[in-house]
């Protein structure tokens, strides 16, 4: 059975919830590799193991993780060239859409980013479903040439554990002077919030216009449900929440199990950024409003009443 390459994403050994996703996604089409960039393996392993992988390739140092993308690229499309793989999968997040051009060039492969959802064709090909053109269309595609490269949104499938032996491999691998090119001289720890990633978060409640820029509300709903807080561009440019969390074309891209809009007309810039979310509510005063349209449950109603009430609800359900 062909190997399957998983690019690991994590924060020194804590593996994130995308890379269990990617795992499961890598058993529809052969048996899954981890590729492992960093340190902290050992406390990485047993999750690793947990979801499936059963090969981990393992790199550290300063020529790889004392640089930007490039020797990332490098040492993926070593490990393509040495076992030639079925597919490589990789977090569509801005650094991982990188990598996979970048691979895509080193190997003269095909590549698809921001895919929704991956599964096995009729051949056992690599068939991969994207929201495209602002979310206009779900269109499938498939890579025609090469290792097909693709770049999956998180939570696109369910992780599921399936036990491997997350052994060790090995490929040969020499990082060039060009992939070191760009050096990382700074690196400063983002403040946790206690909330979950936006773009990697199973809920996601966002607020716009209709906060008045006040979102504590949304805030303290978000957080009975250990969801993340998102913002549409209108909050963003008045300055009611950092841009870090604007949810759109020009924000972030999000696909949660659970996306709730709260105060948001609906404008096309913010649809194109969260449209492939599985379940959407909407909470507006207009009943006009375009968000309606996409949504599959609708509350027309004072976002400040609904969602205090809503808070409640929720803490009282978990006892």
């Amino acid at each position: 059975m062909a190997e399957v390459l998983v690019l690991v994403d994590h924060a020194n050994g804590e593996v994130r919830k995308t890379t269990a996703e990617l795992l499961t996604i890598a058993r529809r089409f052969g048996e899954p590799s981890a590729v492992f960039i960093g340190d902290g393996l050992d406390a990485a392993r047993e999750t690793l193991a947990k979801y499936g992988a059963e090969k981990v390739y393992a790199f550290s140092g300063d020529d790889i993780t004392g640089h930007l993308v490039a020797p990332q690229a490098e040492v993926l499309a070593a490990i393509v060239q040495q076992v030639s793989p079925a597919a490589v999968l990789i977090p569509s997040n801005a650094e991982g859409k990188e990598i996979a051009a970048r691979l895509a060039i080193k190997t003269e492969s095909g590549v698809i980013t921001d895919a929704v959802d991956v599964e096995a064709g009729p051949d056992g090909e690599v068939v991969t479903t994207q929201s495209v053109f602002a979310g206009s269309y779900t269109v499938k595609a498939r890579v025609t040439k090469g290792t097909p490269i693709v770049a999956v949104k998180p939570n696109s499938a369910a992780p599921e554990e399936a036990p491997g032996a997350a052994a060790d491999a090995s490929v040969e691998v020499t990082i060039s002077d060009a992939a070191k090119a760009a050096k990382i001289v700074e690196s400063k720890e983002k403040q946790a919030s206690g909330r979950p990633e936006l773009t990697e978060a199973a809920i996601v409640v966002s607020g716009g216009r209709g906060t008045g820029g006040d979102f504590s509300k949304v805030e303290e709903f978000a957080d009975s449900l250990g969801a993340a807080v998102g913002a549409s561009r209108a909050a963003v440019d008045a300055g009611w929440y950092p841009h870090s969390s604007q949810v759109g074309q020009t924000g972030k891209q999000v696909s949660p199990q659970l996306y709730v809009a709260c105060g948001i007309s609906g404008a096309i810039q913010h649809r194109a950024g969260m449209q492939t979310s599985k379940t959407i509510v909407a909470i507006n005063k207009d009943e006009e409003a375009p968000i309606f349209e996409l949504v599959d449950f609708g509350v027309v109603g004072d976002l400040f009443a609904v969602l205090p009430q809503a808070t409640e609800a929720v803490k009282a359900a978990k006892g």
